[in-house]
């Protein structure tokens, strides 16, 4: 196995055993860091704006992804499959459209790829990476 596989399959243990703690009624959740917020975002898609203070107490899963990037689009089955099982045990997901190529900056191409894909979770737009940047992200797809 790869060090990206490995990578992937330790991240999907750690969030498999989250959503799990969650389902408990008397589960603790741990913290595991302060969730920058979506400040800077150019648009939603699938929902009103949302803010990092909605999210206390729940599982939250940010996906970082661009619609042309086949590593997000091969990883897109399992967070549709999340966001739809979890979401009434505490996960939400949420999406941040982070353009890499200029045609990816207008909003109808990306309101078209979301209805086209099938994703139906929150999904913030980040033309300007200020979201990127707060996550310190550095590539696509990122959880």
């Amino acid at each position: 196995m790869d060090q990206d596989a490995r990578g992937w399959k330790t991240l999907l243990t750690r969030a498999n055993q989250l959503v799990r703690s969650a389902t408990h009624p008397a589960a603790q959740l741990p913290v595991e860091g302060h969730l920058p917020g979506f400040d800077g975002a150019t648009g939603w898609l699938n929902s009103p704006p949302l803010t990092a203070a909605e999210f206390r107490g729940r599982v939250v899963l940010v996906n970082f992804w661009t619609y042309t990037c086949i590593n997000w689009l091969r990883t897109l089955p399992y967070l549709r499959a999340w966001a739809n099982r979890y979401k009434g045990h505490g996960l939400v997901v949420v999406g941040v459209h982070t353009p890499e190529f200029d045609f990816e900056h207008d909003l109808d191409n990306v309101r078209q790829e979301v209805k086209d894909l099938g994703v139906e979770y929150p999904v913030v737009t980040d033309n300007d990476h200020a979201i990127w940047t707060a996550f310190a992200n550095h590539y696509w797809p990122a959880l």
